[in-house]
């Protein structure tokens, strides 16, 4: 298994259980920031190791996911993303034995703390593999990939983990600021390098045009490549930027964040919307790039490689042209709009003669005492910088299926625009509902929110 400076603690520590899972052994290697090179097992020996892991990896996400949610397929009454996927309901995190979140909500971070009371389903969620990490898709993307292009995105060392039900729609309508007389100009399909051209022609400039082309061509990736490392069953042709981000949307596609070392603190990344990324000036996990044009430049050398730079050299780095290439990406990713939201008017809030009274009753509390706003300010809610929660005021650290929760620090403020159709939440996903996440703040904030106040606020939120 690739694995590097996995281990970050003294020789004094000794395995931890959490949640039933055993933490992973002391390493004799000393911590490096980089991952192997030279590969001293053949590909056959790796795969049929792997292989042979794989359905014990996946059992112990499952019984991890199980443990910490409600992961029934139980859609809200009358509630659909934008082509109609039903939107899921309810609050899935499990709570602890005797515990409400009436109960919750009245504690403080210390009490919650020491009692060991904070929801498990709101600690960080680990990778499916989090030791091993690396892009993840889920099944029924993989198989649309593979009818329209021939190119498989099978790993054969573990699969996708959340359940089909919790994900955004898919393929996802894709709607430009250029044209809104256009609707959704996806047409239903799943663009890809076969039926760009035909989707696009005369609907984009040149520029544009050739900006998408490159936004779907594979390349060389850390799991999908050509070398004897890769975690493809065949010599793969890579991946494309809009196979996680689908459509210019997101399909829940999975990774780890690649700006952090050891192994056990990197976060899981919940793959984000390229929706609205023209209003948006920070880029990248780390947050380091300030334009959608230095974040396409440097995800392939970062994102794809898990941010090693030797690597990339040896599975074949995609070098971008900053003046043609570049720049023809960052044009097209720029007219990538937000779906339609009836119910707003052009300043981004409500018009009251076309929303509900939980509606109203929930944008009040928004912008008062759930503090929402204090983050995410209209038209686009989110107010472009980052904030630091301090979840770790909630929970004592703890290994989780190889992922080391602790302080997880600043976080990006991402647009609320369009959230229904952008399930699970939180950066790493860790939120598999709306209602999971307004009790997730309600804690987090302190906002101490009643029953009612929690579920205008999800009937606003989904407005948005």
């Amino acid at each position: 298994m690739r694995q590097f400076a996995l281990r970050r603690k003294p020789l004094w520590l000794t395995c931890i259980a959490v949640l039933g899972v055993s933490g992973i052994a002391l390493a004799a290697d000393p911590p490096t920031s980089y991952m192997p090179v030279v590969i001293k097992e053949t590909f056959q020996a790796i795969k049929s190791r792997m292989e042979g892991q794989k359905r014990g990896v996946m059992q112990r996400q499952r019984s991890l996911l199980e443990q910490r949610y409600d992961l029934a397929n139980r859609p809200a009454s009358g509630v659909t993303m934008t082509r109609g996927k039903p939107v899921q309901g309810g609050a899935r995190a499990r709570l602890p034995s005797g515990m409400t979140w009436e109960q919750l909500g009245s504690m403080t971070p210390e009490q919650i703390r020491e009692r060991n009371a904070f929801p498990i389903g709101f600690l960080p969620l680990p990778h499916p593999n989090h030791p091993e990490g690396g892009m993840v898709f889920p099944h029924f993307q993989i198989t649309e990939i593979n009818r329209v292009e021939q190119r498989d995105l099978t790993r054969f060392d573990l699969d996708f983990d959340l359940p089909d039900h919790f994900l955004p729609e898919f393929p996802a309508p894709i709607f430009l600021t250029t044209r809104p007389d256009l609707g959704d100009v996806s047409k239903g399909q799943l663009v890809n390098i076969n039926n760009y051209f035909e989707l696009f022609n005369g609907i984009l400039n040149p520029k544009q045009l050739e900006g998408l082309r490159l936004l779907v061509t594979p390349f060389p990736q850390q799991q999908f490549n050509q070398t004897e490392d890769r975690r493809s069953a065949l010599p793969s042709r890579g991946v494309a930027c809009l196979d996680c981000h689908s459509n210019g949307h997101t399909s829940a596609a999975t990774h780890l964040v690649g700006d952090i070392r050891p192994q056990e603190l990197r976060h899981r990344i919940d793959t984000p919307t390229l929706r609205g990324v023209n209003i948006q000036r920070l880029f990248g996990s780390q947050r380091a790039l300030k334009s959608v044009e230095d974040f396409t430049e440097f995800e392939q050398r970062a994102a794809y490689f898990d941010g090693d730079p030797v690597i990339a050299t040896k599975k074949g780095i995609n070098i971008l042209d900053r003046g043609h290439q570049v720049h023809a990406m960052g044009e097209f990713q720029a007219i990538l709009d937000f779906p339609p939201a009836p119910k707003l008017d052009i300043f981004g809030r409500l018009d009251p003669a076309k929303a509900t009274e939980a509606e109203k009753r929930g944008e009040a509390l928004f912008f008062g005492k759930a503090q929402c706003s204090s983050c995410h300010t209209p038209p686009y809610y989110t107010d472009n910088t980052m904030h630091n929660l301090k979840v770790e005021r909630f929970f004592k650290p703890q290994m989780i299926n190889g992922r080391f929760a602790n302080q997880d620090g600043p976080i990006k403020t991402f647009p609320l625009r369009g959230i229904k159709d952008s399930p699970p939440y939180l950066h790493d996903g860790r939120l598999l509902t709306l209602e999971d996440s307004v009790e997730f703040f309600n804690i987090v904030l302190q906002t101490r929110l009643e029953r009612q106040e929690k579920d205008d606020l999800v009937a606003f939120l989904r407005a948005l």
